[in-house]
């Protein structure tokens, strides 16, 4: 089953294309790695899928929904966590929860329950009553993550969740993302750090609007004869380069 469809997905700003004829589908309950350097059309994509930014040209479906014509019910199915800390730095860990589920539809009898399964979730029960503001940044991470999915959505993405995060936090916020997905929740995650795209299970790589390759991450390194992911990706991308040259 596809949680995501995308064909031929295109975005125009005046004469630039960020996002060139791009074709790809997304497995329910996988970690979908969208791979590539700043610039390369990452967030403009997620953007579209999450019916923010109307795409030029092409389709896509998005927990069954299009996100030209139906972008309020893409929005309904679908978590999103933006790289920038987006929640109210002046509210409590708590509070921002609370305020989040009021924002989804859950009210008064089902907000104790989300709290506090949000708080398991994230490892910030011991924080609850701190100010969003004075969290370090992976704890604000965790929160912003917790609060994305307090609607229990299918889909969540995750647009370079982990940018400007230490190490250490980085680890662990991809261990509540790999069980996130085997709870059956379907991953959708933007980064440009390659050794993340490891814990993926399927990885596109996109290099100037345009997709250079995809794969699972063993298929990439194979395909390529490189070691790991970065080699794959600088080789696939010269190799589009060349045959981009060509035409």
């Amino acid at each position: 089953m596809l949680a995501v469809t995308v064909e031929n997905l295109t975005r125009k700003f005046g004469k630039f294309t960020a996002v060139d004829n791009v074709s790809f589908e997304v497995n329910r309950g996988e970690i979908f790695g969208f791979l590539g350097p700043n610039g390369a059309g990452k967030s403009t994509t997620i953007r579209m899928l999450c019916g923010i930014l109307a795409p030029s040209s092409g389709k896509a479906l998005v927990a069954g929904y299009d996100i030209g014509k139906q972008p309020d019910m893409v929005k309904q199915n679908i978590g999103y966590m933006s790289q920038k800390f987006s929640l109210y730095e002046d509210l409590s860990v708590a509070e921002n929860i609370e305020f989040y589920a009021g924002i989804y539809g859950i009210r008064n009898f089902g907000v104790p329950e989300v709290k506090k399964r949000i708080l398991a979730l994230s490892h910030l029960s011991e924080q609850e009553k701190m100010l969003a503001g004075e969290l370090p940044t992976g704890l604000k991470q965790r929160l912003a993550l917790g609060c994305s999915i307090v609607h229990r959505p299918p889909i969540l993405f995750l647009d370079e969740p982990t940018s400007g995060v230490d190490p250490i936090s980085r680890r662990q916020f991809w261990e509540l993302i790999r069980g996130l997905s085997q709870s059956g929740t379907t991953i959708f995650v933007t980064t440009h750090f390659m050794d993340e795209a490891e814990y993926c299970n399927h990885i596109v790589f996109i290099a100037g609007g345009k997709l250079v390759n995809l794969g699972t991450p063993t298929e990439l390194k194979q395909q390529s004869g490189q070691a790991n992911l970065e080699g794959a990706f600088i080789y696939f991308s010269k190799k589009a380069q060349e045959q981009q040259s060509k035409v």
